[in-house]
């Protein structure tokens, strides 16, 4: 039997054929508002002119890292629905969310606090404003390569805390500062709390607390009476009480959702199922979510 002559210029060795390349647009498009969003809210932040008190181009750069956070809730799940999760998606995703989620919130606390914080040792400012950017992409890539090595797109859960999430408690905290100080927002105190709510979700982006990733979360499903009272209310009291309402209860939805991850483990199952809309977690119970 004659041995396979050796792959030479005459002779190549055949290749295998190339992976195809899945680029779904729908979830895709979404991809990208989230990072058009982004690149809007630090144009605005660069443009701000803070030296007369005005902070209308930092309002607007606030709105649209919000824009971006409900861009991003849409892309996974809209990817989900069709069945159109992919590898490229997942990069995308990571890299609108480095800009829109890690450098904006940290351009953003740098601009309006951190650059006046120290005086002339700026570069104190810049490290602490590094840690989050920092951190957020130490929590992506960790979430990739997770999600990789599970061979799926993630679990029920997020391991640390989300940087969607984490910017949108940035910005949602600044909107509702601004608006509580009115025009004495950069000579008050209160702006001090934004570097260190910086550093302390920097940690929580790269711990091992776990948070629900709503994944399962079906809005056709059936609710109790309760929570279906709840919401409508909810909706009713936006519709009607518009920015208003929303600058108190976005800073309160983004912090129960980081002090959920600490109770979640004390919780009761049956708690946690009507919360999470979890029929079953028992994954969830030993520990299995990758990302």
């Amino acid at each position: 039997m004659a041995e396979p002559r050796p792959p030479s210029p005459s002779n190549p060795s055949p290749e295998p054929p190339e992976a195809k390349l899945r680029i779904y647009f729908l979830p895709n498009l979404m991809t990208a508002g989230n990072l058009f969003c982004g690149f809007i809210a630090l144009t605005k932040i660069v443009e701000a002119n803070l030296t007369s008190e005005d902070f209308s181009d930092i309002n607007v750069a606030l709105f649209f890292i919000l824009m971006a956070c409900i861009f991003d809730l849409l892309d996974g799940r809209v990817a989900r629905m069709g069945g159109q999760e992919s590898p490229f998606g997942r990069e995308f995703d990571s890299l609108a969310d480095i800009i829109s989620f890690g450098v904006a919130p940290a351009f953003l606390v740098h601009r309006i606090v951190l650059r006046d914080l120290f005086g002339s040792h700026q570069e104190v400012g810049w490290f602490i404003a590094s840690i989050y950017l920092i951190c957020g992409a130490f929590r992506l890539a960790r979430f990739n390569c997770l999600a990789t090595l599970q061979g799926g797109g993630g679990g029920r859960d997020f391991l640390g805390f989300p940087i969607p999430a984490a910017a949108g408690l940035v910005a949602s905290l600044t909107l509702f500062l601004i608006w509580w100080e009115e025009k004495n927002f950069s000579k008050g105190y209160l702006r001090y709390i934004l570097p260190g709510l910086l550093l302390f979700l920097s940690a929580m982006m790269v711990s091992h607390v776990r948070y629900p990733s709503f994944k399962k979360l079906d809005f056709r499903s059936q609710r109790t009476f309760l929570v279906t009272l709840v919401f409508i209310l909810i909706v009713g009291a936006i519709l009607i009480f518009g920015m208003l309402l929303l600058r108190f209860l976005l800073p309160i939805a983004f912090t129960a959702y980081l002090l959920y991850g600490f109770i979640r483990p004390h919780v009761s199952r049956t708690i946690r199922r009507e919360i999470e809309d979890d029929e079953d977690d028992e994954d969830s119970a030993s520990g299995h979510e990758p990302a």
